[in-house]
């Protein structure tokens, strides 16, 4: 009974130490009972001890997750990686970034749009400036300080050194940056205006032996307005502040080597005569070069590039002592109307004949009888004449002046020059033979040669005893004749036609239109050699008259 109180009441036993209370006995084997009750007991003590450690250390890693000066890992702005820094560092950080950043322009040509990426950029920009050209001064300070705070200020306390030691923290952040509108729009104005270019057009130049062609190159343009639009997006949306723009070309001038020829050709020019000095000057040499040449350059020439090309010079045929001893030697042809009517038409014939006597048409030049004469005023002495008007004859200022005009054509045929422009009169004119007449008007038809000769042509004209006479003077180089010949073809008979006058006396009539058949034409231009025989026989012009009814006028 006394070891039962012992055992079974811890009271009686207080203060007692442990190893020295007595054991509790079994039946049978009770000291090894009592020894694992014991080691129980120690390790149970020891996991106490340990789960003790254990929360105070995880209490103490959430309050350094919670507390730590240090931003949590996985944390960036701009792309700056700012984890492991207190505040003020990443501040530092990331102000250092924006001072350095820059924004880069990227071109692609406006067709490659749909393809264009990344990839294809060059290894320069096209176009750079600093980010904070863009207005771009954020608080970077304030942008750590909630970089920092983003996970610390998470409600569950205790949750914090779990998501500390696994990474599990807030790593996406996104600030919200603003830029200035007016930069944006001032920067991308600058841009433009470098970035855009006017194209340069073909240059050429020649010197003595050389023609020099520096090929065209397109223009740019970068409008403002894409620009604009793609910076106001460059953050967050681009990081590396890079961005691509669409630009046009602006087509140069399409310039070919026909184009060049016509600016830089030069005729051989022979030997001359100067009809204001009144004397014979030297030739020019000419200036032309293989057309197929340089257009095969040209087009196997890059844009910019320089070409050269040698120029081919041309002598003349006629130099100057060939000319000086034989210029207007020789009479080429000449013709010979009568000149009749008023003393106006007289006087108007006279006038125009004197305008052209001694002019002098050179090698390859064009004369133009209206050029020559102008315009037919009364300051110039002119006076009003008959002349053929829409089909009716009347007076007019100039009328008469078609005869030597007609006369100069029929000397011309003579001497065998070219023709360049002639028409013939409405009617068969009385004073020459028909089909080598030659109508003019001021504004209106003009009669034109050309000198294919080699040598100066001197227009000489004389009026004597109501005779006009046109001779042409030149350096003949063969002893050829020309004879001109007319083919009639056929012809339209006039009628005539009736009109009441009540002006005239009672049952009386008059003329007042005369008519004029209809007559068709074909002038031919025979040329002979020297002993008379036939060389050429070659159609000339066709002429045909109109015909003109006769009018009668009565009062029956």
């Amino acid at each position: 009974m006394e070891n039962q109180i012992s055992t079974g009441s811890n009271a009686e036993n207080v203060g007692v130490p442990p190893q020295t209370a007595p054991e509790p006995q079994a039946a049978s084997g009770g000291g090894a009972g009592r020894t694992a009750f014991a080691v129980l007991r120690t390790v149970l003590a020891a996991f106490v001890i340990a789960g003790v450690i254990v929360s105070a250390g995880y209490a103490g890693l959430c309050a350094y997750a919670a507390n730590g000066k240090a931003i949590w890992p996985g944390i960036s702005v701009l792309g700056v990686e700012i984890s492991g820094l207190t505040v003020e560092e990443a501040a530092k950080k990331l102000d250092d970034f924006i001072d350095n950043a820059k924004v880069n322009l990227y071109l692609y040509y406006i067709m490659d749009e749909g393809t264009h990426v990344e990839d294809y950029r060059p290894a320069q920009p096209d176009y750079s400036f600093p980010l904070r050209d863009l207005g771009f001064h954020p608080d970077t300070l304030a942008i750590a300080q909630e970089a920092y705070d983003m996970n610390v200020t998470e409600p569950d306390f205790f949750s914090l050194g779990w998501r500390y030691l696994t990474g599990d923290g807030e790593t996406e952040y996104a600030p919200v940056f603003k830029l200035d509108p007016e930069q944006i729009e001032a920067r991308a104005a600058e841009a433009s205006e470098a970035l855009s270019y006017a194209p340069t057009e073909i240059a050429y130049s020649r010197d003595e032996e050389t023609l020099t062609v520096t090929m065209p190159k397109n223009g740019r343009s970068v409008p403002a307005e894409p620009i604009a639009e793609r910076l106001a997006g460059i953050l967050p949306n681009s990081p590396d502040f890079s961005v691509d723009i669409p630009y046009s070309a602006v087509l140069h001038e399409v310039v070919t080597a026909e184009d060049i020829r016509k600016e830089i050709y030069v005729p051989v020019k022979n030997a001359w005569f100067d009809e204001k000095k009144w004397s014979a000057q030297p030739g020019e040499y000419g200036v032309d070069f293989n057309l197929g040449d340089l257009q095969a350059m040209m087009d196997e020439s890059a844009p910019g590039q320089t070409i050269q090309l040698g120029l081919i010079r041309g002598k003349p045929t006629i130099t100057y002592s060939d000319l000086k001893d034989v210029v207007f030697r020789d009479l080429l042809g000449e013709a010979t109307t009568r000149v009749s009517g008023s003393s106006a038409r007289v006087n108007n014939v006279r006038l125009a004949a004197k305008a052209i006597n001694n002019a002098v048409v050179n090698s390859g030049e064009v004369f133009s009888y209206n050029g020559r004469v102008g315009r037919r005023t009364t300051a110039k002495g002119y006076q009003a004449a008959p002349a053929y008007v829409q089909g009716l004859t009347v007076d007019e200022i100039g009328g008469g002046v078609c005869q030597p005009s007609s006369t100069l054509y029929l000397a011309t045929l003579r001497s065998n020059l070219q023709i360049t422009e002639r028409s013939p009169h409405r009617y068969v004119p009385a004073y020459i033979p028909a089909g080598m007449d030659a109508t003019v008007s001021w504004g209106g038809p003009d009669y034109k040669f050309t000198n294919n000769t080699n040598y100066p042509v001197l227009i000489r004209t004389f009026y004597s005893n109501g005779s006009l006479t046109v001779q042409l003077y030149g350096t003949k180089t063969n002893k050829n004749t020309v004879k001109i010949t007319n083919e009639f073809i056929s012809s339209t008979q006039w009628k005539t036609e009736y009109v009441t006058d009540r002006s005239l006396p009672k049952g009386t009539q008059k003329v007042t239109v005369t008519p004029y058949v209809g007559k068709t034409y074909k002038t031919y231009r025979n040329i002979y050699d020297g002993n008379g025989n036939l060389i050429s026989s070659k159609f000339e012009a066709t002429s045909a008259y109109k015909v003109r009814n006769q009018v009668i006028a009565r009062n029956p």
